[in-house]
């Protein structure tokens, strides 16, 4: 007699290819994304208030919580753009094979990596 109940799944057991890894680090990145605009749009409300609150922002900026918080908001973006440009790639048939797919989630991981150390040096230096 076969069982009918459910079967329970634990997520965290299951192992996923590196390609439904960045399409799922895709989704977060882009609502991450949308939390961080609105940062970013404080840190522009308040560089166009007028001189003075544009000096009161270049110092809040040069703290360290505000460095790592803006480098983070750009390693986001960074992600985002490239694992949507693997995406827009794969809906044009490119690179949808297995291997293809693979190595495309690869390249992505590798240059936001990148993308990350080369932002993260353009703001501490």
């Amino acid at each position: 007699m076969k069982d009918s109940r459910p079967v329970f799944l634990d997520l965290l057991k299951i192992r996923l290819p590196i390609a439904a890894l960045v399409s799922i680090l895709h989704r977060v990145s882009g609502a991450a994304l949308f939390v961080a605009s609105f940062y970013l749009l404080f840190l522009l409300a308040m560089s166009l208030g007028g001189s003075t609150e544009f000096e009161q922002l270049q110092l809040t900026l040069a703290t360290p919580l505000h460095a790592v918080v803006l480098w983070l908001t750009l390693c986001l973006f960074s992600y985002h753009f490239l694992a949507g440009l693997r995406h827009v790639l794969m809906d044009l048939h490119m690179g949808e094979s297995l291997r293809a797919s693979r190595i495309g989630a690869i390249s992505v991981m590798v240059s936001t990596l990148v993308a990350c150390v080369l932002s993260g040096v353009w703001i501490w230096l």
